[in-house]
């Protein structure tokens, strides 16, 4: 068994705080209204010589299926029983300023039988007074009480120095950064039936409730012999229709697991075609200067459209209007795949596996340099401002993403159009397929020699 903590309780005792507090950073969304993280969200975290996973779990509001008809509410105690099966050290969280509760002490029981060292952790203990109803939870029938104070942070660590006695010691940290693919896409076009499909498991919760996941939950992966962490985003809905700070917390989740990741994967729903709001998402994936993969998800239901309408060059027609209404993205692999069925989900690493390849890909200086002159020559640009672009020297910056600096007579001369045929020009030479071309301009630099103004010559 893993070095794994699981966090578990009923819903708003803290647990998410706990959970970001264990494992350094913001990760879980904190809020006082219940119910708010479903999902497992994990996270790896240190204590003392010592590495583990850190889980935390949706708040368990009841503890038969036979007291609710609530599916989200069912999905999430499925969810925290996965991560108590999974679990070496368990933590179970009360709330001083409830007391203990039925829930509490049902709970306890549960946890007792199933085999496993369990902690009890009684949050928002910060004063005297509270510290002293300690008392009152001898009845949970645990011997490792400890009084914590999660927001700030009080007892964390005699709760860690507990666990750790239960965890394997000199767990090497593994320095290879896993590569991070943020599954981004509207509310309800299957991000979360994708990550269950790829690994074959009811990792994140799938209902046809739109905005399910609230919270960018983080799912360690392991293919071949690479490793990557697969971000299921929170759908990213217009901000007009953010309804609640929970999901405005969600959306700026998601926003950041784009900005951070280092490949996108578009999810577009087969049926409803490319919105407005995909584009959007489209968007913001191209500022942030992230590789791309789009995924046409749905496509067995697309297929009997298809069938319907008698067509026989379907798939043909939807990747042209993919192209059409995507056109930033002209650049990104377009996979036609079902969750549901798992039609060609596996290919979607394939393509990961290829854009990781470009990601890396280094031009020679003298042959970007001798390509730009060649394409100034058969497309000279514009005149703006009174003058025209004239490209100097150029070169390719160091690391991903795929960033070429111009020397040029005058930055503002650059117009978007002639960047956009520039890196079309490096794309037909070089490929760099799933990733984002950037250039930067930069003017020519002067210099003074003797009282005269000399200017670099041109290498």
């Amino acid at each position: 068994m893993e070095n794994i903590l699981a966090i578990v309780g009923r819903p708003n005792v803290g647990k998410s705080t706990l959970f970001n507090r264990i494992a350094g950073r913001k990760i879980a969304i904190m809020h006082e209204q219940p119910g708010v993280t479903r999902d497992r969200v994990s996270a790896t975290a240190q204590w003392q010589d010592k590495t583990f996973e850190v889980v935390d779990t949706g708040g368990i509001a009841f503890l038969d299926q036979e007291r609710t008809t609530d599916v989200l509410a069912e999905a999430t105690r499925r969810q925290a029983e996965v991560a108590i099966a999974m679990a070496r050290v368990i933590v179970l969280v009360a709330d001083v300023t409830a007391g203990v509760t039925p829930l509490d002490i049902e709970m306890a029981r549960r946890l007792r039988t199933s085999g496993k060292r369990v902690l009890l952790a009684v949050n928002k203990v910060d004063n005297t007074k509270r510290e002293a109803a300690m008392g009152e939870f001898a009845e949970l029938g645990f011997e490792s009480v400890f009084p914590v104070a999660a927001v700030h942070g009080l007892g964390v660590s005699d709760l860690l120095d507990a666990a750790m006695e239960s965890f394997a010691s000199g767990t090497a940290v593994d320095t290879a950064r896993p590569t991070r693919i943020a599954i981004v896409g509207r509310p309800n076009v299957g991000k979360s039936s994708l990550i269950n499909c790829i690994l074959k498991s009811e990792r994140t919760i799938v209902s046809d409730v739109p905005g399910t996941t609230r919270d960018s939950v983080d799912v360690p992966f392991q293919f071949g012999d690479r490793s990557y962490v697969l971000i299921d985003t929170a759908g990213l809905r217009h901000r007009r229709k953010i309804r609640s700070s929970v999901d405005q917390f969600g959306l700026m989740r998601a926003e950041r697991s784009i900005e951070q990741c280092d490949l996108a994967v578009l999810v577009l729903d087969a049926v409803a075609g490319v919105t407005k709001q995909d584009k959007r998402i489209g968007g913001m994936v191209v500022e942030a200067r992230r590789g791309c993969v789009i995924v046409v998800n749905k496509w067995d239901l697309a297929r009997e459209e298809e069938r319907r309408a008698k067509k026989k060059d379907f798939r043909q027609e939807y990747l042209e209007a993919v192209r059409r209404d995507l056109f930033f993205l002209g650049w990104a692999p377009v996979l036609f795949a079902s969750a549901k069925t798992g039609e060609r989900v596996a290919e979607l690493f394939e393509q990961v596996a290829v854009l990781q390849s470009e990601w890396q890909r280094r031009v020679e200086t003298p042959r970007l340099n001798q390509l730009l002159t060649r394409a100034q020559e058969s497309y000279p640009p514009s005149m703006l401002h009174g003058k025209r672009l004239r490209i100097y020297y150029a070169f390719q910056k160091p690391g991903p993403p795929p960033t070429f600096v111009l020397f040029v007579n005058e930055p503002r001369c650059l117009t978007p159009h002639y960047a956009r045929f520039l890196a079309e020009r490096i794309r037909r030479a070089w490929g760099f397929t799933g990733c984002p071309v950037t250039l930067e301009c930069r003017q020519r630099e002067r210099r003074k020699f003797l009282g005269k103004d000399t200017r670099l010559t041109r290498r």
